[in-house]
């Protein structure tokens, strides 16, 4: 008899998740890595939050809750995105998960089945596509290249959707590359969607707070107040409170499919964490003065990354505007040899001589379903940012035709 169920056969463990513990055991061995793999921000809670945690622990708040967030959190969401998105929502139409995580895999398995399809623009953030597969859906991936900016178009989006459609899923401000979607761009999306009444839409906001050049974020259900019912905006105190630790994420859409994601977390993790809604719902009602520094200081290392990254010959980074990534094309040393001999048949490959020979931790593009790149998380110190580049330049103008 199989002891492992054929559905763990469909998936693979996370990449970005995978390149992050290397990055700790290549360390741990004593080797000087510099890894630009962690998808967290370095800044600490502030301390406000961590405070209502203490608080929430000296006063008994460490039972069991409410299975998808305390009523408390659950008002202070709706009271955020009425406040910052314009979406009214009431409280039987939030969910809270443990991480924005879950939250997308309740949704998910709560109604794709077998054969659904889902569209996902790549790059991607690595686990869309692999929740798919473990229920039974197909992923229908929307290839974004360098030249649009890694954005998909609506004459893709409605090329991309056919009789078995389950789900859209857009992703803005992007992981991995930085990627934000208009108003005027979600708008046409709404346009191409009104004419397929059967898709749902979801969209994953938790850099909302990270995005710069004084670009206004936009959502796609204030857009779209027309396609409402079937929008799911799903967003997260890990990213811009830097509590990704905390393992709190939370979405509002319409109360059926609430209801029903609700019940998936009844029977798999219960609640979240008492101790992190306490914390979330601070900082949803504290204060964020501490965001415009953060901005500014993230803005500055996206800066300083992309400028030395386009002064490398073989390699191109657009210039993202939100989330603390950059995801610049490899194309230009595709088929270069290193000093060694080996050619550079991918980004894999490349990626891997990175690491290797300048002991750089990058992610491949291939994770993210679109080729030759590799992301780079700016959430690091500005110095390990310039050894960094320092360090990139030195293996590609190693590389031989």
């Amino acid at each position: 008899m199989k002891l492992i169920a054929a559905r763990m056969e469909r998936i693979k463990p996370s990449p970005s998740s995978m390149a992050t513990a290397r990055v700790k055991e290549l360390r741990a061995a004593g080797r000087d890595i510099v890894g630009l793999t962690s998808g967290e921000p370095d800044f600490d809670t502030p301390p406000h939050i961590v405070e209502a945690a203490y608080a929430a622990m000296k006063a008994g708040k460490t039972r069991y809750t409410v299975v998808d967030g305390t009523p408390e959190l659950k008002r202070a969401i709706c009271d955020k995105f009425e406040r910052e998105n314009g979406l009214v929502f009431a409280p039987d139409e939030i969910t809270v998960g443990n991480g924005g995580k879950q939250v997308v895999f309740n949704a998910l398995t709560s109604t794709v089945e077998e054969g659904d399809e889902v569209v996902i623009p790549a790059p991607y953030w690595v686990s869309y596509p692999d929740m798919v597969l473990l229920n039974g859906g197909r992923p229908v991936v929307v290839e974004c290249d360098v030249n649009s900016n890694y954005k998909m178009t609506p004459e893709q989006l409605e090329s991309s959707i056919t009789d078995r459609t389950k789900w859209v899923v857009l992703n803005s401000p992007c992981n991995p590359t930085g990627a934000t979607y208009t108003d005027h761009e979600l708008i046409a999306f709404g346009e191409v969607l009104g004419r397929h009444p059967n898709v749902w839409v979801m969209t994953d906001d938790v850099y909302e707070h990270l995005i710069y050049d004084g670009l206004k974020f936009a959502t796609f259900a204030r857009c779209n107040p027309h396609l409402r019912e079937r929008t799911l905006t799903v967003n997260g105190v890990s990213k811009a409170f830097a509590m990704t630790g905390w393992r709190i994420g939370y979405a509002g859409g319409p109360k059926v499919l609430i209801k029903a994601m609700a019940k998936l977390q009844s029977q798999s993790t219960s609640n979240p964490s008492s101790v992190s809604q306490a914390a979330a719902l601070a900082a949803l009602t504290g204060p964020t003065d501490f965001l415009a520094g953060w901005r500014s200081e993230y803005q500055r290392r996206r800066d300083l990354v992309v400028e030395s990254l386009n002064a490398i010959e073989g390699l191109y980074c657009p210039r993202p505007t939100g989330a603390f990534y950059v995801y610049p094309s490899c194309a230009g040393v595709i088929g270069k040899r290193t000093p060694n001999g080996q050619v550079i048949g991918n980004d894999t490959d490349f990626v891997m001589y990175l690491l290797e020979s300048q002991e750089v931790a990058v992610i491949q593009g291939a994770a993210f379903g679109l080729s030759p790149a590799f992301r780079i998380s700016f959430a690091t110190s500005f110095a390990q940012l310039q050894e960094a580049c320092k360090r990139i330049a030195a293996a590609c103008s190693a590389l031989r035709p």
